[in-house]
């Protein structure tokens, strides 16, 4: 008869210690294994996004984005040449200045002007800087969205950002929006670690991004609802300190933003041109009947993203994530963070409902849609890859999942940013190198760049100037005058005011299709009798202005 083990032998209690003990490394293995692939997947995402956007980086300020990108940098080289004080943000397209305006809290063009200072200039710079800020979204966008619909979800989130042709192209632009979004987004994402029991030195972090995420730019404030979301939530479970912690921490929050719009608009009203940046085109301006009447510009609003921003690949994503949400979490305190990119994307519909005319006119403004947009392709994009697929990842969903990225690769993003990046200010740029070549130090310029009322010849011409018809304030510089008795008149008030050089690309044509050369026919009149002619070329054409 075999002998009995007793319960508590010594040998089998040593049997099953080292049985759990490989069980529990075994585990500990396959957690970091797991980490560590998801670790590698997010590098390969940074990657390519790197890619993208750092691919042509050095293209001068000439692309679709052009005329606000200039405005950029004037103010990182004033900076830079004038005064280091971030509260006087400074174009140079109005005359010798003091040309302060009203405008967001300059993060990328002070940045900007660091590296001026430490480097040299070069046009680049501006990009590179808005690059590095599209690089901290497609993290802070991964690790939200891990936080929301977990690791998976994550993955396609960040792929689909890192590949959308809109997010490419704001991100590598002299443009305060990439600064934005990347700091809300990282702003919202730690404080949803915060409201998961994270570390209470989150809260103040989080609270610090999201500020100066909004200061870069008002439409950043859209992703606050998330952590109104989320304070109102833990009202619901009758806490009471958090809450408290978090309503605190807005005020501080709205206080400093509130403060720091009311200090813009004090200066853009109180110096020429009196220009406050982003005025018009408000519901509250336009009136609700021409909002009703324009149906809101969706038409523009869609013409804006099929033919440049998503492409048609993308928006099907994005219609198949919204169709289709994630099931409920089994777990309640799941469930609420798993509504995080609807609140967002509802709040930033809001937005744009108030704010659609200055939205489609600016449309660098829609990119405080895209992380929520980001996280909807990505879910449809895992919905497709994974239809009828009961193992993930298996060859077909891989199959499937390089087939996706290939569409949305050849049909939207090679094209639309090739479209977007295409250098259609090119001929102003050459203008602007042309009066700098012909400038003596301290003239000042008149430019008439190939888009009427872009500054990039002003820019590029390295003086101070003023675009024609004169900018700013409340006047339309977009459009000439009716009249050549009225163009000149314009021109001789900027004589008076020290003008040097005027100078203007034979191709400019304002908003009216009005060609310069065809429609101030005499106005060259005028300054083939009144100055010294010192360029006419098939694209340009370059006067001294002689003094009264």
């Amino acid at each position: 008869m075999p002998a009995r083990i007793a319960p508590d032998d010594p040998e089998l209690n040593q049997a099953d210690g080292e049985q759990c003990q490989q069980q529990t490394t075994c585990r500990n293995m396959a957690g970091r294994n797991y980490l560590n692939l998801n670790t590698a997947i997010l590098l390969g995402i940074l990657i390519v996004a790197i890619v993208f956007r750092f691919h042509k980086i050095t293209l001068p300020l000439v692309d679709g984005f052009s005329w606000r990108e200039v405005s950029t940098a004037m103010m990182a080289d004033n900076f830079q040449q004038r005064s280091w004080n971030i509260f006087f943000p400074e174009v140079s397209w109005t005359g010798p200045g003091p040309s302060y305006q009203g405008r967001e809290f300059q993060i990328v063009s002070y940045l900007t002007a660091l590296l001026y200072q430490l480097f040299g200039w070069h046009d680049w710079f501006g990009r590179v800087v808005a690059a590095f800020f599209g690089l901290a979204t497609v993290f802070s966008l991964h690790r939200l969205t891990a936080l929301c619909w977990g690791e998976m979800h994550a993955h396609a989130a960040a792929l689909a950002y890192a590949l959308m042709p809109a997010a490419i192209m704001i991100d590598s632009s002299f443009l305060p929006d990439p600064a934005m979004l990347a700091l809300v987004t990282l702003g919202v994402w730690l404080f949803v670690k915060y409201w998961a029991g994270g570390n209470g030195w989150l809260l103040p972090l989080a609270t610090v991004s999201f500020t100066l995420g909004a200061l870069s730019k008002p439409p950043g404030l859209a992703a606050g609802a998330v952590i109104f979301y989320l304070m109102v939530c833990w009202i619901l479970e009758k806490k009471r300190k958090q809450p408290t912690s978090v309503f605190l921490s807005g005020l501080l929050s709205l206080a400093i933003i509130g403060a720091y719009f009311s200090w813009a608009i004090y200066l853009g009203r109180s110096y020429p041109p009196f220009h406050v940046a982003g005025t018009g085109g408000y519901i509250w301006e336009s009136g609700v009947r021409t909002y009703v009447r324009d149906r809101f510009y969706f038409q523009s609003a869609w013409n804006t993203s099929v033919l440049w921003f998503y492409g048609y690949p993308f928006l099907i994503l994005l219609a198949v994530g919204l169709w289709m949400p994630p099931r409920p979490a089994e777990d309640p305190r799941q469930r609420t963070p798993s509504a995080i990119p609807y609140v967002w994307l509802a709040a930033a519909m809001i937005v744009y409902l108030a704010a659609a005319g200055e939205i489609t006119s600016n449309v660098w403004n829609f990119h405080i849609f895209h992380v929520p947009v980001a996280i909807l392709c990505g879910r449809g994009a895992l919905l497709l890859a994974t239809l009828a697929s009961r193992t993930v990842p298996s060859p077909v969903v891989v199959l499937r999942s390089i087939c996706i990225v290939a569409v949305t690769l050849a049909w939207s993003t090679f094209p639309l940013v090739r479209t977007m990046k295409k250098p259609i200010a090119m001929k102003g740029k050459l203008l602007g190198e042309e009066l700098a070549r012909l400038a003596q130090p301290g003239d000042l310029v008149v430019a008439i760049a190939p888009e009427v009322g872009d500054p990039v010849a002003v820019y590029y011409s390295r003086a101070r100037g003023w675009v024609l018809p004169p900018g700013g304030g409340d006047t339309e510089w977009s459009k000439f005058v009716a009249d050549n008795a009225t163009a000149i008149a314009q021109l001789e008030e900027l004589r008076a005011q020290g003008a040097d050089l005027f100078g203007a690309a034979k191709n400019a044509t304002d908003k009216q299709d009005l060609l310069f050369v065809e429609h101030h026919d005499g106005v060259i009149d005028y300054l083939d009798k009144t100055a010294t002619k010192l360029v006419d070329s098939d694209d340009l054409l370059v006067y001294r202005i002689t003094r009264p």
